[in-house]
């Protein structure tokens, strides 16, 4: 059973707020949000999901490169470890189907000028029952957690994974949530874009997987033109180079035609730039035509920014090796470097990848300075702020609102 915030809380929470103008994704920066960690004990029965794999988590088995922050939850809603910092105390974590954390990361958005996050669910796990619920659980608190805080959200279905026939469990998958009232579409915390809500769907175009473009034209005009289901707006997350269709991208040209058909194309950056210097030279050559293509076509352009990248955990995890660190965060001034060039290119909104992803070395939410000790490795910097990237990622939306100047502000 689920435990519920108390009442107040909620209410402090919510006269608190200085509400988002969801109407819009313009002039807004968001957060992807994963909401996939599941510890043992938590009644999700899903055993410690992305934090490691076959039910063993501990030093020396780990999925994640980054230790969360887990101070400011109940007490009942952090979960024990193996894991120990350098003073022998025992290491918690959280489990994403708990409302505390939602209500917590929606808070620090809040308290960061954030203006909402993109829930991240995996079509291909819909099938099963036993993912489906916690994610379900999840997606009841990020809503309710929104609505708190004054903050948007909308829902992005991952297609990773996906055969012929796992479009059609996307398309059953959304009826079920919209017909048993679980999604409320359009409510005032629910992201609108050009007046009708906002639906993300990511993972079109990429040469890795099977390009299926009739099966991404019907899904497309299901939600835009389905009487009972449709009328939403569409956003298409796509492979980076998917306007010159090279490097990881398909090389048909019918994925253009499918762009057209959306209203906002978000090319996916991560560990496809590594410095700010590389962010500053994709102004001319990347961004600038991206966006023309864009204005051109009537898309509107969401690029993706990372505060830097490392899964040396993970990879091991699976037999394999990784470089640690291998994208250093600098401070801030790699995210902050994307940011300004998605700004003298003339994007108006952005992407941040991602809030809570901890396997992939990503996450810009509270973790800890001093993490656990032993064999897994967590990176950490201990000379910031635990929430720099929380503080930093609302600068990020003044940037492109044009509220401040190009320098990265000091604290």
């Amino acid at each position: 059973m689920l435990r519920c915030l108390p009442a107040l809380f909620l209410l402090a929470a919510s006269l608190h707020a200085q509400p988002v103008d969801t109407s819009t994704l313009t002039g807004k920066v968001v957060c992807g949000y994963q909401g996939w960690f599941r510890c043992e004990g938590d009644g999700a029965n899903n055993g410690w999901h992305h934090y490691a794999a076959g039910g063993k988590f501990e030093p020396g088995h780990a999925h994640i490169e980054m230790w969360p922050d887990v101070g400011e939850l109940p007490k009942e809603d952090r979960f024990a470890t193996a894991f120990k910092f350098a003073d022998e105390r025992g290491a918690e974590v959280f489990s994403s189907v708990r409302e505390s954390v939602a209500q917590l990361h929606f808070r620090w958005m809040r308290e960061h000028g954030i203006d909402g996050a993109f829930l991240q669910r995996f079509a291909v796990t819909t099938r099963d029952k036993r993912f489906r619920e916690p994610m379900d659980q999840v997606l009841a608190h990020c809503q309710a957690a929104a609505q708190a805080n004054g903050r948007g959200w909308t829902l992005m279905y991952d297609l990773s994974g996906i055969k012929e026939d796992g479009i059609q469990l996307l398309i059953d998958d959304w009826k079920r949530l919209v017909t048993e009232k679980r999604l409320d579409r359009k409510g005032p915390a629910y992201f609108k874009h050009h007046g009708r809500p906002l639906v993300a769907l990511w993972g079109l175009g990429f040469n890795d997987r099977a390009p299926m473009l009739e099966e991404w034209a019907r899904l497309i005009t299901f939600l835009k033109d389905d009487a009972e289901f449709g009328g939403c707006a569409i956003m298409l997350g796509v492979p980076y180079y998917w306007r010159t269709l090279d490097h990881d991208c398909i090389k048909d040209p019918k994925l253009h035609e499918l762009i057209t058909k959306a209203d906002i194309v978000s090319p996916w950056a991560v560990g496809r730039l590594g410095t700010p210097q590389d962010a500053a030279n994709r102004v001319e050559k990347i961004l600038k035509p991206d966006v023309a293509w864009c204005a051109e076509h009537k898309v509107d352009y969401l690029p993706v920014a990372f505060p830097g990248f490392s899964w040396v955990n993970l990879s091991k995890s699976r037999g394999q090796e990784a470089k640690f660190n291998a994208i250093p965060r600098r401070g801030g001034e790699f995210l902050w470097s994307q940011a300004l060039a998605a700004k003298r290119s003339g994007a108006q909104m952005l992407y941040v990848a991602m809030f809570d992803e901890l396997d992939e070395g990503t996450a810009i939410f509270k973790t800890e300075n001093q993490p656990p000790v032993g064999e897994s490795t967590f990176l950490a910097e201990p000379e910031l702020p635990n929430d720099h990237y929380l503080w930093l990622t609302g600068m990020l939306g003044r940037l492109v609102r044009g509220e401040t100047g190009d320098e990265m502000p000091k604290r």
